[in-house]
């Protein structure tokens, strides 16, 4: 679900891409919550990166003043962050993590960076930090993740009910378009071909044409003959719909009965044969077709309100002091 993904992003980015301060600051309180605090230091640490990410990107005149919104933004979701932490921790063992599952965490995080263990372990050296902490971390994150699921995505519930409302308000953004499958060849013209070049390629396609109706396979005309660049693939370009290709292919496309091949089609470009493989229809799609996109949709509705209510809820209880 997305809005679940967003803060999921927005957490493992303050883990993974905070990067030290280049200038020297005077440390000092910033914010308390509950019983701990927020610095000045490592605040700043984990927002130079989008701080950097907005000088170096934003192209308008009131640069500082975004810097400014998108630091009050950022600390009052990293006070959010610590809360959550907070509630995590009340929990005892209810959302443990085994060291086996960090060091999973950690594999899947680097393999899908194309990283390796070498490469992760000189980056934490040069941040000062060691295997042990960047684990301890890990760790926190993923208790912070359990504790999220458990206390709001495991509470939303979509019934058939809505689904189906959903379906009958939004019918125009599920109507299929009508699409051919087709598979073409093509012997292309040289630039500036006269009549007589012409002549001859066009002999060619009804030769190569006469083969394909008579019993010879399409993919292997096409693989041997066609100059065309979905050669490769038997002359299956997939399925298209109105508009994609060159009008004089597409009119044939749309009329031609699935199984049977072209005459030669004569464009600019060259000669080409076709042959349908497949059709879809337009209308309607049906609601089991789309069921589960409809349910993913109100479930991420849902689920944005349901955070919201829960770390408002959080943050009403909480002891939370900005001083910056």
């Amino acid at each position: 679900m997305e809005y679940f993904k967003r803060i999921v992003l927005f957490m493992w980015g303050v883990m993974l891409l905070s990067m030290p301060v280049g200038a020297e600051v005077v440390d000092r309180i910033i914010a308390v919550v509950n019983n701990e605090i927020i610095t000045l230091s490592e605040f700043n640490k984990a927002f130079e990166p989008y701080a950097k990410n907005i000088e170096n990107n934003y192209k308008g005149k009131d640069k500082e003043a975004v810097i400014n919104q998108s630091r009050n933004l950022f600390l009052q979701r990293y006070i959010d962050n610590m809360l959550i932490e907070q509630e995590a921790k009340k929990t005892g063992g209810a959302i443990a993590v085994k060291d086996e599952e960090v060091m999973a965490a950690l594999n899947q995080m680097l393999a899908k960076k194309n990283s390796s263990m070498d490469d992760f372990l000189k980056s934490l050296a040069r941040e000062g930090k060691t295997l042990e902490s960047a684990k301890k971390e890990i760790k926190s994150q993923m208790m912070r993740m359990r504790l999220l699921r458990r206390e709001v995505q495991s509470k939303i519930i979509v019934s058939d009910e809505e689904i189906g409302d959903y379906y009958n308000k939004n019918r125009q953004d599920y109507e299929g378009k009508e699409a051919v499958r087709i598979k073409k060849m093509l012997l292309s013209l040289p630039p500036k071909a006269n009549k007589t070049t012409r002549a001859k390629v066009k002999d060619e396609a009804n030769k190569l044409r006469k083969r394909i109706v008579n019993g010879e396979p399409f993919d292997l005309i096409v693989a041997k003959y066609s100059q065309g660049p979905e050669a490769s693939r038997g002359g299956d370009i997939g399925f298209i719909e109105r508009g994609v290709i060159i009008p004089e292919l597409e009119a044939v496309a749309f009329s031609l009965p699935v199984g049977k091949v072209s005459e030669v089609i004569e464009t600019d470009i060259g000669f080409h044969i076709i042959t349908v493989v497949d059709k879809r229809g337009a209308g309607l799609k049906p609601i089991n077709v789309v069921r589960e996109e409809i349910k993913a949709k109100i479930e991420d509705e849902k689920l944005e309100k349901k955070y919201d209510e829960w770390i408002a809820s959080v943050r009403k209880k909480s002891h939370i002091e900005i001083k910056l």
